[in-house]
């Protein structure tokens, strides 16, 4: 049993924490439980063994197991090397007079949880949208959330949810881990599941797409970049407007790619996302997310709806790179998308087209083709709420 007690000081110098703790050699398994008065603050919860990184659950746990076969969501199974571990405590919430915490380790042999497979789900048809150069126009979604962090559903739970919502693709985004990234290709459940990790700190959130390894979200945000950029990922400036975890990080190469459509623009009449994707850099690539963690909050998976033009599912994130996206509010929603050197409007009826440069257009009929300029077309209601978005 280890107690111990943190104050606001300690949050101000060095707000991750490591407690040491001995694993003995022939250990079966390492159970972390964490006891606190969550009534008065918040402490994160990790794990790191002599080799580096075994786990994260942030706030969304008090306790992990970890074995050579098994572990908690969000943590790392595998060998358990015997020497010096560390809990993590990220002092996310501290009071004024401090916060005392207990910590009680056990190696006892510990049953693997057992789970159970969800239902299969009906897709919806797809939305009829002519092919470009053997490319064609898919739906999907950029940040959700599993058991694997702080969201409710499993992974094959959410790719069931995510396939019913008519989606071609969805980006597992779990918080400051990848223990869910090994087990995207092995589930198949007619929807393709990309890799990713939101780094996620006080200052700001970031996604990083693909399967890169573990991006240390304790190292500066300039590392991020420097990491997604060295191991052939990319990386996307995740609701930069969002309240209590707006983009505040200081960045010496700013991201082309972000979140400019969160489920969090609750009124898209208010123009401070798009003012933002502006001012942050002129060839903004932009993308659309849900923040999906349970029923009830955020958006559901495709709220909003990102589309990408790709040869194929496996490509997307080249797509994005390339900055061939387009988002709607959802799969069947009014939609904006390039088909060569024109723009394909769909069930749009009555909106207006917002060209780069500020010239606007009524959209006529249900699927209207316009001439399309270079940069970023939107579409709008005569009350200026955003519609649609077409890189």
């Amino acid at each position: 049993m280890i107690t111990g007690h943190w104050s606001l000081e300690d949050r101000l110098e060095r707000v991750l924490r490591e407690v040491p703790f001995e694993v003995p050699a022939g250990a079966r398994s390492v159970t972390v439980r964490l006891d606190y008065d969550r009534s008065r603050g918040v402490l994160d919860l990790g794990c790191g063994s002599p080799d580096g990184f075994r786990g994260w659950s942030g706030g969304a746990r008090d306790e992990y197991t970890i074995t050579a076969d098994w572990a908690t969501p969000g943590y790392l199974p595998g060998e358990l090397e015997p020497g010096v571990w560390h809990v993590w405590l990220r002092l996310h919430r501290i009071p004024p007079e401090g916060l005392d915490y207990t910590l009680d380790i056990s190696f006892d042999a510990q049953e693997r949880p057992a789970t159970a497979e969800p239902p299969v789900a009906e897709r919806p048809p797809r939305r009829e949208i002519p092919e470009i150069d053997g490319m064609r126009w898919y739906a999907g979604d950029f940040h959700s959330h599993t058991v694997h962090s702080d969201g409710s559903l499993t992974i094959e739970e959410l790719a069931e949810l995510a396939k019913s919502r008519g989606l071609d693709f969805l980006a597992v985004t779990d918080h400051n881990t990848v223990s869910h990234h090994p087990w995207l290709a092995k589930i198949d459940r007619g929807i393709a599941l990309l890799p990713g990790q939101e780094v996620t700190t006080d200052r700001g959130h970031a996604n990083v797409f693909g399967d890169v390894g573990w991006v240390d979200f304790r190292e500066p945000a300039d590392s991020w970049v420097r990491h997604a950029q060295r191991e052939g990922g990319l990386i996307s400036i995740n609701h930069p407007l969002g309240g209590d975890c707006a983009w505040l990080q200081p960045l010496t190469e700013r991201p082309r790619i972000a979140e400019v459509w969160h489920s969090g623009w609750w009124d898209r009449r208010w123009g401070a996302p798009l003012a933002w994707a502006q001012a942050w850099r002129d060839d903004v690539i932009p993308i659309g997310a849900s923040d999906f963690h349970r029923h009830g909050d955020d958006g559901p998976p495709g709220a909003p709806t990102t589309w990408v033009l790709a040869a194929d599912t496996s490509l997307v994130f080249e797509a994005v790179a390339a900055g061939r996206t387009a988002i709607s509010a959802g799969p069947g929603d009014p939609l904006l998308v390039r088909l060569g050197d024109e723009l394909l409007a769909l069930d749009a009826d009555g909106l207006i087209l917002v060209r780069p440069g500020g010239a606007r257009q009524v959209i006529r009929g249900d699927r209207a083709l316009v001439p399309a300029e270079a940069g970023t077309h939107r579409l709008e209601t005569y009350e200026n709420e955003v519609m649609a978005i077409c890189a």
